[in-house]
């Protein structure tokens, strides 16, 4: 087990926040305006789909390298859906189109696709428990 640390607090405004972790890395964070946010940070939600990407595009960079594909760039849109529950709202679907570029066969970028979000993403199991997680891919040559 291992423990991870993150410090939040008020940056500006009402809902303005800015996280750090124990690397100083920092992320800042707004809430919508439909409650008084000013749009000078992600939204919370928003974050989610932004460490799904993130945590799959590690590990799809990862697996195609051990398949020895010639990854140049790789880029992915998130479209998702969100539906009420009680009182807050969760993500019933999303979808991840990933675009990569190189010379990558088919077969090889869906295994690391399929690989990541089946079973090493570890965004991805979260996720899974509310939401519909599909993907496809397009292969291209110039970025």
């Amino acid at each position: 087990m291992s423990e991870v640390t993150v410090k939040t607090e008020r940056i500006s405004g009402t809902y303005h926040l800015k996280s750090t972790n124990a690397s100083g890395n920092m992320v800042e964070t707004d809430g919508s305006p439909d409650i008084g946010g000013e749009g000078k940070g992600a939204r919370p939600m928003e974050l989610l789909l932004m460490s799904l990407a993130s945590c799959s595009v590690i590990d799809v960079i990862l697996i195609l390298k051990k398949q020895r594909q010639t990854l140049d760039d790789i880029k992915v849109d998130i479209t998702a859906q969100r539906h009420s529950v009680e009182n807050h709202s969760e993500y019933s679907s999303i979808h991840m189109h990933f675009s990569l570029y190189g010379q990558i066969k088919e077969q090889k970028a869906q295994k690391a696709i399929d690989l990541s979000l089946d079973e090493y993403c570890s965004v991805a199991q979260i996720l899974k428990k509310s939401a519909t997680i599909t993907a496809d891919f397009t292969i291209l040559q110039e970025n």
